[in-house]
Formats: C-alpha cells, structure tokens, sequence
C-alpha cells in the first residue's frame, strides 16, 4: 500500500525561529539536526543523518528519496508490508519524493512530526541536489552528454582499483574517427557536431549498462569494460562497426571508426594502461593508411 502526502516549504529561506516554537528540549533537537544537516552536501549522507533522527519517532525499515537526477536511501534500508511516501517542494517546486516502507501504519502524531522534520531537511536538501547537479555538469561533455576526460580520469582509477580488489580485469577501448577534419571541412561544424553525437549514441548502443564511455573532446572517446574478457572486448568492438553500419546519418557521411583494445595489467598504473591502448589505437590507424594507399596506388 503506497500514500503519498505533500510537503511544500513556503519559501527557500529557512526561518530559525521555527525552532523555537516547540519545547525547550524539542528546540535543541530541531536545532542539533539541522546542524548536523548544514554539515555535508552530499545527498546519502543527508539521507543517513534525517534517518538517524526519524528513528527517534517512527520504526521503519528503509528511508529512500528519489529526484528525477539523484536517488539514496538511508543505510540498511529494506522492504517492508506498506510504503508512505511525501512530495517535498519549495515554491511549490518539486524538489523530490521522500518514502517511508514500514509495516505499522504511520500514527497522526508522527505524521505531523515527519512533516516538521522534512521543513528542516529540505532546503540541505535542496543544496546537495544542485550540488550534484554542478559536479555531474563538470564531468559532462555538453555536446554528447557522455562523460568527459576529468570523468575519466577518475572513474578508470576507480575501476583498476575495485579490479584489484576483486582479481577481475579492465577494458579499455579508446576510438576516433577517421578523417573526421575532412566531414567538418567540406559539410560544416554542424554536421560534424550530429556525427558526433550519433557516433556517441553508437558508442553507447554496443556496450553493456555496467561500462563507462567518454569523450575526450573532438572526435576522440574512451570506454571502460568492467569485468572485461578477450570476448566482451570482441563483442563490442563488433558491436560498434554494425551500430555504425545502421545509423544513416554516419553511412551517408561515410564515417568510419578505428579502435585500439587492451587489458590492464596487474603492473599497469592508469599512465601505462592508457598508452598501451592509445599505441593499439595508433597502430589500427597506421594499418588504415595503409591500406588505403594501396587501394589509391591500384
């Protein structure tokens, strides 16, 4: 059973003598929360620090809150029988739904204290949202919606390290596009631009949810293959000449692609891994060239 109530603060400016109008002990506690509140800006642990408190209150077994670009739940959070959910808003602007699973209905009087609680937790709420909307817009390429190089970066870090953890292997398959100054010379930056944003939309059509791809900038991508055998690369690899084969635009503009695949070793640190895949990239190109010379010279 699902209910959902709507919590609308009527303005984005917190009024601290709200407070103050409750018992001198249920003040501080309103008073400590929020303190506790203004301490991160990330939304998990927002989530974890409101749970702590409503505990206080209500017996529950999960806290979850979903915005339409973040979603956390409160540590331990599971299943129960019903599910009791609030629309938070400031303005009368949506902002997010915060849901309660319990398997006791929620009382009148706890009602009315998470409806309090949820005034203070919205505006830190609030923060940490946008918060993580700028930093996802800082590791975004604007142009293909992929991640970008600083993405990258650190995201490859992460994979080889939880790689190593896990005695599991790392793909790395890095792409260009070839002769792609010769499509934004003779058709314009515009068509340059869709071509990149098709190649892009192939690129994310031929890997797995669990993989991770990127743009450089220009015409030059990454992906990241977790968990990567000499199959999956195969795969994709494959995978992305026929998405390409199948998009009209790239055909029409006879684009294609060359792709350098490697593994990373136990050895590897993020500089040696990158190289050996950007060497297997050069030499894919170098194999190009000349093949196409030799069709020239025929």
């Amino acid at each position: 059973m699902r209910t959902v109530n709507v919590v609308n603060h009527p303005n984005s400016k917190f009024n601290a003598f709200t407070l103050f109008q409750h018992s001198e002990q249920q003040a501080q506690r309103n008073l400590a929360l929020l303190e506790q509140l203004q301490t991160t800006l990330d939304v998990k642990d927002l989530i974890d620090i409101f749970a702590i408190e409503v505990a206080k209150y209500l017996d529950f077994a999960g806290i979850y809150f979903k915005h339409v670009d973040v979603n956390a739940s409160a540590r331990g959070s599971r299943q129960a029988k019903a599910e009791r959910q609030f629309e938070l808003k400031i303005n009368d602007q949506f902002l997010g739904i915060i849901t309660y699973a319990v398997n006791t209905p929620i009382s009148i009087f706890n009602d009315k204290v998470l409806t309090e609680l949820h005034q203070l937790l919205i505006n830190p709420l609030n923060n940490a949202v946008k918060y993580h909307q700028a930093i996802q817009l800082a590791m975004q390429d604007s142009l293909t919606q992929l991640g970008n190089r600083r993405s990258f970066d650190e995201q490859i870090k992460r994979s080889i390290a939880q790689a190593n953890r896990r005695q599991a292997s790392v793909g790395l398959i890095l792409c260009d596009l070839n002769k792609f100054k010769a499509v934004n010379d003779l058709f314009g930056h515009a068509i340059g631009d869709n071509v990149l944003i098709h190649f892009s939309k192939a690129l994310r059509q031929s890997v797995r949810d669990t993989d991770y791809v990127f743009r450089f900038g220009g015409d030059e991508f990454a992906i990241i293959v977790t968990d990567a055998s000499r199959q999956s690369l195969t795969v994709i690899e494959q995978r992305i000449y026929y998405t390409m084969s199948q998009d009209t635009l790239l055909t029409k503009y006879n684009v294609t692609s060359s792709l350098g695949l490697t593994f990373m070793k136990r050895t590897d640190d993020v500089s040696s891994f990158f190289q050996r895949a950007d060497q297997a990239l050069y030499s894919q190109k170098m194999n190009i060239s000349q093949k196409l010379s030799v069709v020239l010279k025929c």
